[in-house]
């Protein structure tokens, strides 16, 4: 096994000695991996995504394979609907082209108000972050204390390279979104997800008429401290 796969699981060994330990996928490549990495090592880690309203088609078809494949194993979260009509009465339907403010808004609604009950009464965060996706990540740790939501965050991923993740899916004929065969390697709701070109930073095709500082959608946005961990080296 190589290290940094087995430098993941003990990250994920360690999320799971802190139950109830849950991990949030939105179906990436990177949740692919981590997913994958709990179902065929057993770790008692539950699974959660958040299901905006907004998601591609080939989003929810990847959500079947996966039930397929794994069995069901995860948990949706929907947002308020109250919230959402209200939202899109003050705001637009698409009113997020508009202003960060607004994109952030219809984020706190779709994404961080249903994370929210999705962590209650959980002791650690499991992610798919990794620090090359994003410039807002280039401190990301193994291990911090996610402040605002008061809860240990894990993020097994976070020194992989977009090859090692890559590797790891086709070596494990990982089930993965079609949307990355077509150019797309962040994906999340379809009308703030684009495909890029050659070239282009992987964040590019995120909220991609927003400045590369702001493209948090504040789920992984806020304040955290670092925690020293040993890993497998």
């Amino acid at each position: 096994m190589s290290a940094h796969i087995e430098s993941a699981l003990g990250l994920l060994r360690e999320a799971a000695a802190l139950a109830p330990a849950a991990f949030s996928t939105s179906f990436g490549a990177e949740d692919m991996v981590v997913l994958d990495l709990i179902r065929h090592y057993d770790i008692p880690i539950d699974v959660f995504t958040l299901d905006t309203g907004r998601l591609p088609e080939e989003t929810y078809a990847l959500m079947q394979r996966v039930e397929q494949v794994y069995g069901r194993c995860f948990e949706t979260f929907y947002p308020d609907s109250a919230a959402v009509q209200a939202l899109v009465r003050e705001r637009g339907i698409n009113g997020f082209y508009e202003s960060v403010e607004n994109r952030k808004a219809c984020c706190a609604v779709r994404k961080v108000e249903p994370l929210k009950r999705a962590l209650n009464g959980r002791r650690a965060w499991v992610t798919g972050l990794r620090v090359q996706q994003a410039a807002s990540r280039a401190q990301l740790a193994a291990r911090a204390r996610d402040e605002a939501f008061g809860i240990e965050k894990f993020n097994p991923l976070h020194d992989w390279s977009e090859q090692q993740v890559w590797e790891y899916i086709r070596g494990r004929d990982v089930p993965y979104n079609a949307l990355h065969d077509r150019h797309y390697p962040s994906i999340g709701c379809a009308p703030c997800t684009r495909a890029i070109a050659q070239g282009e930073d992987i964040r590019a095709g995120r909220w991609w008429w927003e400045n590369p500082e702001t493209k948090e959608c504040g789920l992984h946005g806020h304040r955290t401290a670092a925690i020293p961990v040993r890993v497998a080296a």
